[in-house]
């Protein structure tokens, strides 16, 4: 039994770092790595040209312009915002464009390069209340929603009274604005006309300021060569006016979305194979993480019951740990946090890695409980019979562990499937990234996660019913 569970957790790790080698068969192709969060039109945002999905905007033209001045293939690695600099420090991404101020914080983390753009700043409200906050002073005290970690959060925060609601993606600001959760967005005007739905909200009068509304390039610390490379590149830029022109294209690209009116189902069979490539990356996560975790869970197990005190301790501080923390936390740590002690995962690997730990922990609890229900008797008429310990607890214990708690594993299935949805966060292509696409191509705030929620219920849907089957045709063994 030991032997195979050695074996098994040798097979999870040579797993991980075949799915970390198979990107690279470029070889020695030289490459330059963008970190971006595509969700802010038109600076960087999806669109579906020639019927594939592109991230597109003008710091992408930028960015283009880098690569070919650095004679680099550029590879886009699309994010949330306030992932973007743990992205960079880590070292997963070369250069991060994405509409990022330069404020004294970040320059602490990261260098940048020479400004870019300057940007306009600009209060979103819905129709009817712009008499309410055409002044600055008429958003004291407000509901204001900002970008997480953006100049326009600074800009909230030194409002008197106002409660800022923070969050990741634009459209989720809007959303909330129409829904009424907010009382008015702050955003730049580029990106205020080309997300807001202009039959329910309006711009105002309003005006509001910063210290520091100029956008820059952001590379690691000491990267001198890569950030004189970025401003060459920026002056010829500018002496050319090219930026003006990349301005105008993707604001004129971004106008051309067009809002769907379609109900969920058509919804789905529209943009199907958004969905259809995140089932594949879903349960490709889920079920290597399910495959990992039970193995690690059973030998985590089996050191809890263990005679040998350091071994038993480990086990317990290992399953109170992981169950004590939030599993996102648990992901950041693997992916960003490891990369300081030169442990780099791909974010692949990460998400099987974290279901699978997280997972462990929990399966480990459940097996004791099996194990320790069977009648100890059984194990003694095993040894009296001339069994092993290793041998009865493999051909006795074991298969009736299982099958007692089959219905509280098949649970922690169910789980590991729903909670895959957090390896979004660090840019897995899975249902949840496909459907937060969706939301900013489409301008649908809710058509997207309603078909996620549907996809994610048939999944365990079927899984709990296969399960379930499994678990009544043990029982009929039983009564034969």
């Amino acid at each position: 039994m030991r032997n195979k569970l050695t074996i098994g957790l040798t097979l999870f790790m040579a797993v991980l770092l075949m799915m970390g080698s198979i990107v690279q068969a470029e070889g020695e192709k030289k490459t330059i790595i963008l970190g971006t969060s595509a969700d802010y039109a038109p600076y960087e945002f999806h669109k579906e040209i020639d019927g594939v999905d592109t991230i597109v905007g003008f710091d992408i033209e930028i960015a283009k312009e880098i690569a070919k001045d650095l004679g680099a293939e550029l590879i886009i690695k699309d994010t949330s915002f306030d992932a973007l600099l743990p992205e960079l420090t880590s070292g997963r991404v070369d250069f991060v464009i994405s509409g990022m101020n330069p404020t004294e914080e970040r320059r602490r983390s990261i260098d940048f390069s020479d400004p870019y753009y300057a940007a306009e700043q600009s209060v979103i409200v819905r129709k009817g209340e712009e008499h309410l906050y055409n002044t600055m002073e008429g958003l004291e005290g407000a509901r204001i929603g900002v970008q997480k970690s953006s100049i326009q959060e600074n800009i909230a925060k030194g409002i008197p009274g106002a409660n800022v609601v923070a969050l990741d993606k634009i459209p989720d600001l809007l959303l909330q604005l129409e829904s009424g959760r907010v009382d008015a967005v702050l955003a730049e005007y580029p990106i205020a006309r080309t997300n807001m739905n202009e039959e329910t909200m309006v711009i105002t009068d309003a005006k509001p300021t910063a210290e520091n509304d100029e956008y820059a390039i952001g590379v690691r610390k000491g990267n001198h060569e890569l950030l004189s490379s970025i401003n060459q590149t920026l002056e010829r830029l500018k002496k050319d006016n090219l930026i003006e022109k990349f301005v105008d294209e993707a604001s004129d690209l971004a106008a051309g979305r067009t809002k769907d009116s379609l109900n969920m189902f058509e919804f789905f069979w529209k943009y199907r194979d958004y969905y259809m490539k995140g089932i594949q990356f879903t349960l490709l996560i889920s079920a290597l993480g399910v495959v990992f975790g039970f193995i690690l869970g059973l030998f985590i197990a089996l050191m809890r019951m263990s005679k040998v005190k350091v071994v038993k301790l480990l086990a317990t501080t290992y399953i109170e740990v992981v169950r004590g923390t939030p599993m996102l936390v648990q992901l950041f740590i693997i992916h960003y946090s490891l990369s300081a002690f030169n442990i780099t995962f791909t974010p692949i690997q990460s998400g099987i890695l974290t279901l699978s730990l997280n997972s462990a922990a929990y399966l480990a609890e459940i097996f004791r409980a099996g194990i320790q229900g069977v009648d100890r008797g059984q194990l003694e008429a095993a040894r009296s019979l001339g069994m092993t310990k290793r041998q009865a607890m493999r051909h006795i214990v074991l298969p009736q562990a299982i099958k007692g708690i089959l219905p509280a594993i098949g649970n922690e299935f169910v789980v590991i499937i729903k909670e895959s949805s957090i390896v979004s966060f660090i840019g897995v292509y899975d249902i949840m990234y496909q459907a937060q696409i969706l939301r900013g191509s489409t301008f649908a705030p809710l058509n997207p996660l309603l078909v996620a929620a549907m996809i994610y219920f048939i999944l365990t849907f079927v899984l709990s019913k296969l399960l379930g089957v499994w678990e009544r045709k043990l029982s009929a063994s039983d009564n034969r």
